[in-house]
């Protein structure tokens, strides 16, 4: 794989972490999964101490049992002369009580002890404590804990499992799960040691140390996946009002009549559900109140836009008469879109072909005849777009421009073709705009000092509308202030040679 390479989540992977950390169900979900699992831990962690201590106490037990009853055997073997020792060997391996498996052997036999069993050592320590401290000073003495299986009870390789069953079967308990052993070897006489090995009087109590077992851990595991599910099931249930409420407030301005939400739920749900629909309600109320006005504006509109068509006629220059047609037209259009515009804040129009140099060039030549001087630099560039609401655009760039960037120069109209389309930069030689100000032009509302004492009328909305009508039409507005001086704006459209 190359080093750059980048690896994508599974489309699978994202959905489930989504679920997880994003949505409420999710970590409601995870927040039960881990106070269940940290408590089951606590309760695990409390018992493996009781236990643990529990296994000490019996270590401790077992090893000063065994010890005695080894150190028994040793004495009363030491004590008889050599040929009365088989028959206490014998009464050794029958009798009641610990019984004992001894043996005489001309050398200690290498016993393998229990691996990873740190109880199995202090058992070991204490049965070597017991024994040392009770035979005679110097004695040589081994006491090893092992597995039944493969344990070797003379130096030439005699196992126990070889023994006749008379001897094994008492002693291993059970078959198919042997003991461990413990086994003592004493050294009796100058080339003489006694190997006594027997089960402990619990044989099995290590086991319990055994943290880890599928025995414990399957019901804990099934009460974890028990829980996670009653959980999800209460989740769902608690959340789906919220995505009934979450796809009501997306509806918000979609519909001229929303129908109010079913209020259920818990308390808390049932509140906010109610004061979402009060909300509807009073924004249903506004939005009606102000189509009304907006429609008795645009019906009053029209009969003096009416006669202004009919006293153009009047005039007796072609050319005035047709810019005077063309102004008529777009506030005709205007005034038809009105409450169009209240409802879905965008000027309907149609996508058609236009053409920016013609357009700018409209705009430079009005701002000419109001007295403002502009150099403008066009090329036959067209873009699909909306005429009316482009116009507006660049026309309020131009009017920032001619406003804010004084008289002293013209104002510099740009277009270039570039790799994505067309290019077009607004350049004034004004004061420009304080840098820590620039983040926030073309936010809505948004004037600065010098402009407020520039225009009082104004409301901050024209960089904001320009802004929005250009990523409408895939485009892209960047302010700046110019290096050599002056405030410039960039505006770039995907656009095509004429």
């Amino acid at each position: 794989m190359p080093s750059d390479a980048v690896l994508v989540p599974r489309p699978g992977l994202r959905r489930l972490r989504s679920f997880l950390f994003d949505s409420l169900q999710g970590r409601f979900m995870l927040a039960m999964l881990a106070s269940l699992a940290l408590v089951q831990l606590l309760v695990n962690l409390l018992w493996y101490s009781q236990i643990e201590q529990r296994v000490r106490r019996q270590t401790e037990q077992a090893a000063h049992h065994v010890a005695s009853g080894a150190l028994n055997a040793v004495r009363a073997l030491r004590e008889l002369p050599p040929a009365y020792r088989p028959l206490l060997i014998e009464q050794l391996r029958t009798m009641g009580g610990t019984r004992f498996l001894v043996f005489v052997n001309r050398g200690a036999v290498p016993v393998r002890p229990l691996a990873d069993q740190p109880m199995a050592r202090q058992l070991e320590a204490l049965a070597r404590q017991e024994l040392a401290r009770r035979l005679p000073p110097g004695a040589a003495l081994r006491v090893d804990l092992a597995s039944a299986q493969g344990l070797a009870v003379s130096p030439d390789g005699a196992l126990l499992d070889e023994l006749p069953e008379s001897w094994v079967d008492p002693s291993l308990l059970a078959a198919d799960r042997p003991a461990p052993f413990l086994v003592v070897q004493v050294e009796a006489e100058p080339g003489q040691w006694l190997y006594l090995t027997s089960p402990l009087p619990d044989p099995y109590f290590l086991e319990q140390l055994e943290f880890f077992t599928w025995q414990r851990l399957t019901p804990q595991l099934l009460a974890l996946a028990l829980a996670v599910l009653l959980t999800l099931i209460a989740a769902r249930a608690l959340t789906r009002p919220l995505a009934g409420l979450s796809r009501a407030a997306a509806r918000v301005g979609r519909r001229s009549a929303p129908r109010p939400l079913r209020v259920s739920g818990t308390a808390e749900v049932r509140r906010a559900i109610q004061a979402f629909n009060d909300m509807q309600e009073r924004i249903r109320l506004y939005i009606s109140d102000r189509e009304r006005l907006f429609a008795s504006i645009s019906h009053d509109l029209r009969t003096p836009i009416t006669r202004l068509r009919l006293r153009s006629e009047l005039l007796d220059d072609p050319d005035v008469q047709d810019a005077f047609h063309e102004d008529l037209d777009e506030l005709d259009l205007m005034v038809k879109t009105a409450l169009q515009i209240v409802k879905d804040a965008d000027i309907h129009e149609n996508r058609v072909p236009v053409r920016i140099d013609l357009v700018l060039q409209k705009l430079a030549r009005d701002a000419k005849l109001a007295g403002h001087p502009v150099e403008l630099q066009a090329l036959p560039m067209q873009v699909q777009g909306k005429p009316l609401a482009l116009k507006r655009a660049l026309g309020n760039l131009l009017d920032n421009a001619v406003f804010y960037g004084g008289e002293r120069r013209p104002i510099e109209l740009h277009m270039d073709a570039g790799m994505t389309g067309l290019e077009l930069t607004v350049r004034d030689h004004g004061p420009g705009v304080p840098e820590a100000a620039l983040a926030r032009l073309g936010q809505p509302f948004t004037r600065l000092d010098a402009a407020q004492r520039l225009r009082k009328d104004g409301l901050g909305l024209g960089l904001s509308i320009v802004r929005d009508i250009v990523a409408d039409h895939g485009g892209s507005l960047a302010l700046r202030n110019h290096p050599e001086g002056g405030f410039e704006a960039r505006v770039t459209l995907p656009a095509s040679p004429v």
